[in-house]
C-alpha cells in the first residue's frame, strides 16, 4: 500500500469546532441547514453547498458546485483554513461513550484502488459517484476522507502509542457528544514504510468518495502526457483504522408498503422462516432477524441456512434480501426501489418502531451487525454485499484536514 504524507489545509485552532462537520451523506438538506445555522464557517457550507442556495432545488445543479468551490475558497482566503508548510501524517481519535478508535490520516494512491489493493465490498450508485467526481474535480480537493480499514500491525501500533503521548493539535467534543482529537506524527517515515508492507486495505465507509477520487485521478493521468505517478492528483484523502478498533452497527430496513394483505405476507413468510412472537427488538446472534409488524416484535429464523462457503449469501442482510425483500415484497434492487428505506443502527430500534407506528412504513427489520471478518471475507473474494450492509460509528468529521490536488 502506498500511504503518503500530505500538506493539509486545516482549521486555525480557534475555528476548529465550528468548521468540523458531519459527513455530507449522513444528513439531508434540511438537517444540514439546521446544523449549519449561525455557523458561517461550518464545513457543511462546502460539502452541502445547496444549503446556501434556497431557491435551487436540484442538488446536482452546476451552481451548487460553483458555490461549494466559492465557500471553500472563502475559508482559505479569510484564514479560517491554514496550510501546513510541509507534508505531514496525522493521528485522529474518536471517542463515543466507551468506544475509542485511532486512525491515521494520510493520502493514498488512486492506482492502488484501481489495482484492487484498496478493496471494496459495495457497489456505488452512478448519480452519487458522478456528484462526488464533480465535487472533487471542481474544488481540486478531497474535502471528505475515505474510511479505510487494515489488518492490525505491531509496527504501526508502536508509532500510534508513542504519538498518543504527545500534545494534540486539536481536542474538542462535538454537539453529538463524540470526542475528537488530532495529533501530528513527528516522523512520517516509519508509518509509510509499515504500510508499504501491508498488502491491502478495505473501504469501510466512503465507497462513492473512493470511486470518485480514483476517477478524477484517472482523468488527470489521461490528460497529462508527462504523467509520472507522483503528482498530487494521484493521491486522495483517507483515514486508516486497524480492524480491531472498529465498531460496526446494524443497517436496518423499513418497507413502506406490502404488496398484499398482512395475512398473505405472514403466510408466505412462514414458509421460509420460523416466526417467534417473543417481543425482542434486536437479534441475539447472527442468523436471527427481528421484525416489527402490527405493533409487535417477532424473531425470524430461516428454515434453511445458506452455506457458509458463500460469504455473501450467508450474511444476514442477504438472508433478508433473498428470503423476504425480493421474493415476497418485490424489492429486487434495493438501490432503485422506492418502497424501502434504510435506518442506521445509531438511531436504535425505537426509530424502526416509530416509522411503523406512525404509518410511514408497513414493516421494519432489525438486523444483527455484519462483522469485520465478514467484510474482509467478502472483499477478499472479490464479491459485493447487498447495499447498506454496514454502518460504522462514530463518523469521521469533514473539514478537519483537507487534501488539495496540487
Amino acid at each position: 500500500m502506498r500511504v503518503k504524507r500530505f500538506r493539509a489545509w486545516r482549521p486555525a485552532t480557534e475555528f476548529v469546532e465550528e468548521v468540523a462537520s458531519v459527513p455530507y451523506d449522513v444528513v439531508d438538506r434540511q438537517q444540514a441547514t439546521e446544523l449549519a445555522a449561525n455557523k458561517p464557517n461550518s464545513f457543511l457550507h462546502v460539502v452541502r453547498a445547496e444549503i446556501d442556495l434556497p431557491d435551487v432545488k436540484d442538488p446536482y445543479a452546476e451552481i451548487v458546485y460553483e458555490k461549494a468551490k466559492a465557500n471553500l475558497n472563502r475559508l482559505i482566503n479569510e484564514g479560517v483554513l491554514i496550510r501546513e508548510k510541509e507534508g505531514t501524517l496525522y493521528l485522529y481519535s474518536q471517542r463515543m461513550g466507551d468506544h475509542i478508535q485511532y486512525g491515521i490520516v494520510a493520502s493514498c494512491h488512486f492506482e492502488d484502488y484501481e489495482e484492487g489493493k484498496i478493496k471494496i465490498h459495495e457497489k456505488t450508485r452512478r448519480v452519487k459517484e458522478e456528484d462526488r467526481i464533480r465535487y472533487v474535480d471542481s474544488q481540486n480537493a478531497n474535502t471528505g476522507p475515505v474510511f479505510l480499514a487494515y489488518r492490525d500491525s505491531d509496527l504501526i501500533n508502536e508509532q500510534v502509542e508513542a504519538t498518543k503521548q504527545s500534545l494534540p493539535l486539536y481536542h474538542f467534543t462535538a454537539d453529538d457528544g463524540v470526542e475528537h482529537t488530532v495529533w501530528k506524527f513527528k516522523d512520517a517515515e516509519p508509518i509509510e514504510a509499515a504500510f508499504s508492507e501491508i498488502p491491502a486495505t478495505y473501504v469501510a465507509d466512503g465507497h462513492h468518495r473512493s470511486a470518485s477520487a480514483a476517477k478524477v485521478g484517472s482523468m488527470r493521468r489521461a490528460a497529462n502526457p508527462n504523467h509520472t505517478g507522483d503528482e498530487p492528483y494521484n493521491y486522495f484523502l483517507a483515514v486508516l483504522f486497524p480492524e480491531s478498533e472498529l465498531k460496526i452497527l446494524p443497517y436496518n430496513r423499513v418497507v413502506l408498503s406490502l404488496p398484499g394483505s398482512i395475512d398473505d405476507f405472514r403466510t408466505q413468510l412462514s414458509e421460509t422462516f420460523a416466526i417467534e412472537a417473543n417481543g425482542l427488538d434486536e437479534p441475539r446472534h447472527a442468523g436471527e432477524i427481528c421484525m416489527y409488524l402490527e405493533g409487535h416484535w417477532n424473531t425470524l429464523t430461516p428454515r434453511n441456512i445458506p452455506q457458509a462457503v458463500d460469504p455473501v449469501a450467508s450474511l444476514d442482510v442477504s438472508i433478508l434480501q433473498n428470503g423476504v425483500l425480493a421474493p415476497i415484497l418485490g424489492i429486487d434492487d434495493p438501490r432503485e426501489s422506492s418502497n424501502i428505506d434504510f435506518i442506521g443502527g445509531i438511531k436504535g430500534t425505537g426509530e424502526l418502531k416509530k416509522w411503523v407506528d406512525e404509518g410511514r412504513a408497513a414493516v421494519a427489520f432489525s438486523l444483527y451487525p455484519t462483522s469485520m471478518d465478514q467484510l474482509f471475507a467478502v472483499a477478499d473474494a472479490g464479491m459485493l454485499m447487498p447495499p447498506k450492509s454496514t454502518w460504522f460509528e462514530p463518523k469521521l468529521r469533514s473539514g478537519l484536514l483537507v487534501n488539495t490536488l496540487n
